[in-house]
């Protein structure tokens, strides 16, 4: 929970993460986003406390910062709070900038609380670490190491170096989750992969004549659109755009941007009056299989960027390498059933989500959220982990994450030891 007192904002840009109130840019006056502390509690209070607030911060800024991380920082002097900061786009001031500019003065001899480590060199923006040193802080505490080559390991020995108190891990797997996606592609150079898919409960995502508005309520529906924000683009198949001609943008909500649109379409079948090709309210990107430069033209007239790729046949692992050269940081899969099938086969999904509505739809011509052949065995078959299950409206939202390959053959030896134990 947000500590006890008033607080003030300056400027009129404002957005609601959790209970935080954060300026979403510089404020008419030149005034730094974030938050002005008027008068706070005395209460005290330990390191996980501040950190959860901290993580509160970071989240405002999550889908808005890529490529970087979202970060929040919390100053805390005597027992009271006496600056926060998020960061909330790329280019723009990191966390502790803001935290310490709202601290001034109070930021002599207090203690930091900041989700990732601070930066330590330059970038667009001065390293984080000198910052702290130069303000005077006593202490600092991190919630994660940042695993960025440029970082890793530098701000936190700069920080220590210069005498200041550093602990490291509080609330680390909280820190780590915020920033899966910023981790994953900074360790494997490709996006953050999660596939997400709608149907009814036994499992059909539209009926045998292709009706499928709308499967989940509104309430599901809005809480896709939250998701898509937080991505930094959304992939289709060109099925997808013949049978449903969406628009793929963010239409819930407070819409801070629509993420970049991306369609596999081998043989280029896309229709030039398509909704992702014709409305300009986002930029569209689409992925083909090599197709003349004189068909791509007409596209790029309009806009769109066509890539060829070296075979007619799409291979989603030098998709994602594309889009990771081209610094797309997570991708949000959203059909249709072919396209989930690739992905799967190929091993590159992060995460699962699925919405499930209490709907029985029936036959055996209506399609299912994974097309293709599927597996021939069990074996074969994507285990997953279960990591949430939630309800949304009178839907049932699944999150999960695909098992890595050696869990599955651990977790298979295991059964296999305690078959062989119990003879």
């Amino acid at each position: 929970m947000f500590p006890t007192g008033r607080y003030s904002l300056l400027g009129e840009h404002v957005f609601v993460c959790a209970s935080l109130v954060i300026l979403s840019s510089m404020s008419p006056r030149g005034h730094p986003g974030g938050f002005i502390f008027i008068e706070g509690g005395s209460a005290v209070h330990n390191d996980e406390h501040y950190m959860r607030l901290a993580l509160d911060v970071a989240k405002a800024g999550v889908g808005q910062t890529s490529p970087n991380p979202a970060v929040g920082a919390v100053v805390v002097n005597g027992g009271t709070v006496v600056g926060l900061g998020a960061h909330l786009k790329a280019g723009e001031p990191h966390a502790e900038v803001y935290a310490i500019r709202m601290a001034g003065e109070k930021a002599r001899g207090a203690t930091v609380y900041v989700t990732l480590e601070p930066c330590s060199h330059y970038g667009k923006t001065p390293p984080c670490a000198d910052l702290l040193i130069q303000a005077g802080v006593r202490r600092v505490v991190v919630a994660t190491t940042d695993p960025n080559p440029l970082v890793a390991g530098k701000g936190i020995a700069k920080l220590r170096q210069a005498g200041i108190d550093v602990d490291v891990g509080v609330l680390k797997d909280e820190a780590d989750e915020l920033n899966r996606m910023f981790f994953h592609y900074i360790a494997a150079k490709t996006p953050f992969v999660t596939l997400k898919f709608a149907c009814s409960l036994d499992g059909k995502i539209a009926t045998a004549t292709g009706e499928s508005k709308w499967i989940t309520s509104s309430a599901a529906r809005e809480d896709v659109h939250r998701l898509r924000a937080q991505h930094d683009a959304i992939l289709v198949g060109v099925n997808t755009v013949l049978t449903d001609n969406p628009k793929l943008t963010v239409r819930f909500g407070e819409k801070r941007k629509n993420p970049l649109r991306i369609i596999l379409d081998t043989k280029l079948r896309t229709p030039l009056d398509a909704h992702v090709v014709a409305d300009k309210e986002a930029e569209t990107w689409i992925i083909t299989g090599g197709v003349s430069r004189e068909q791509a033209a007409a596209y790029e007239r309009l806009g769109v960027r066509v890539f060829s790729m070296p075979t007619a046949q799409i291979d989603v692992r030098d998709v994602l390498r594309l889009l990771g050269e081209q610094g797309v940081m997570s991708l949000f899969v959203e059909g249709g059933s072919r396209v989930h099938d690739s992905f799967l086969r190929a091993g590159a999904v992060n995460e699962v989500i699925a919405y499930i509505a209490p709907k029985l739809i029936g036959g055996r011509g209506a399609p299912t959220p994974v097309g293709g052949l599927g597996f021939a065995r069990l074996a074969e078959a994507v285990e997953l982990d279960i990591r949430r299950i939630e309800t949304i409206g009178p839907d049932i939202k699944i999150v999960a994450a695909p098992k890595r390959k050696e869990e599955s053959l651990c977790s298979l030896a295991l059964l296999k030891r305690s078959a062989r134990s119990n003879k």
